[in-house]
């Protein structure tokens, strides 16, 4: 069911014609019944005006409000109608019923749920998300209650977003809960907005507002992951030492400085990746002779 915008009377003219025929109406009454009392007749003409005041008194019915950035479902016995977004006063058929939804933006924060992330590690999540609702009709009556809808979908999603990734990662390639945050939270975003696109929901923002181990692990898993980024250092390290022995040994080649065969080329290298692997700092020795005595 989609959604159908419609117009309704603006309520001001009709309250003042409404008021003015309620009055008329009770001075119509008052004055057929002194005119009865006084032998003129005026039954009917009192059940005339009574009808017309009863019925005015319905038609006042029809007058609601429509605040701003809202929209107000209207329905005739249970059929829907159309939906009203002119602000204002407004006036519709008095046995219209007639529910305001509104449209402004909402946000509201997700419980701190506990899952397993991609690689099974117990963590706490959360999340905050921006949403609004866009249309009416399918907010009123596609879900039961659309905002408990949007609460308990938005945990679905997040749970599911949880086990997509792990919580961390050292390697480039992989995408991570910590590491990634961007791309993380629109994954999260479109992920819900598939979810409650059938209640006529759109999402503006869905980012992950706390992200940490569950307590049990916490503590091994911080010695992991200091572990992991020292395994990770060393790598980047000896990655860059060979590459920095591998420029020195060409330019000296290129450069004819000096010759060295394969025991001298050996020599060096080793003394090269101690000085730039080494975690303190080294202490230079003079070789006076040479490496073959």
């Amino acid at each position: 069911m989609k959604e159908k915008l419609i117009s309704a009377m603006n309520g001001v003219g009709s309250l003042v014609v409404l008021l003015a025929l309620l009055a008329y109406s009770c001075y119509a009454i008052v004055a057929a019944i002194i005119a009865a009392k006084h032998g003129d007749g005026g039954a009917l003409a009192i059940l005339l005006w009574c009808g017309v005041l009863v019925a005015d008194l319905v038609a006042l019915g029809g007058l609601f409000v429509v605040q701003p950035n809202h929209g107000v479902v209207l329905q005739l016995f249970g059929r829907y109608v159309g939906t009203v977004r002119d602000e204002g006063l407004r006036f519709a058929n008095p046995f219209y019923s007639k529910k305001p939804v509104s449209l402004r933006v909402r946000n509201f924060e997700t419980n701190k749920l506990k899952v397993n992330d991609q690689d099974g590690n117990p963590v706490e999540i959360g999340a905050v998300v921006v949403w609004k609702v866009v249309d009416t009709a399918q907010a009123v009556f596609q879900v039961d209650d659309y905002e408990n809808y949007v609460h308990v979908q938005s945990e679905a999603a997040m749970r599911n977003l949880a086990t997509a990734y792990p919580y961390d990662s050292h390697e480039e390639h992989v995408m991570s809960l910590r590491g990634h945050t961007a791309a993380v939270a629109e994954h999260l975003k479109k992920e819900i907005h598939e979810r409650l696109e059938v209640a006529g929901v759109d999402i503006l923002e869905a980012r992950i507002s706390h992200l940490a181990y569950a307590p049990e692990i916490a503590a091994a898993m911080l010695q992991r992951q200091q572990a992991g980024a020292i395994i990770a250092a060393r790598q980047k390290i000896v990655e860059g030492a060979v590459g920095m022995v591998e420029m020195a040994l060409e330019m000296l080649a290129k450069n004819k400085v000096v010759t060295l065969d394969e025991e001298r080329k050996a020599a060096m290298v080793s003394n090269l990746l101690v000085v730039l692997c080494g975690e303190r700092a080294t202490q230079p020795v003079v070789n006076t002779g040479t490496i073959y005595h």
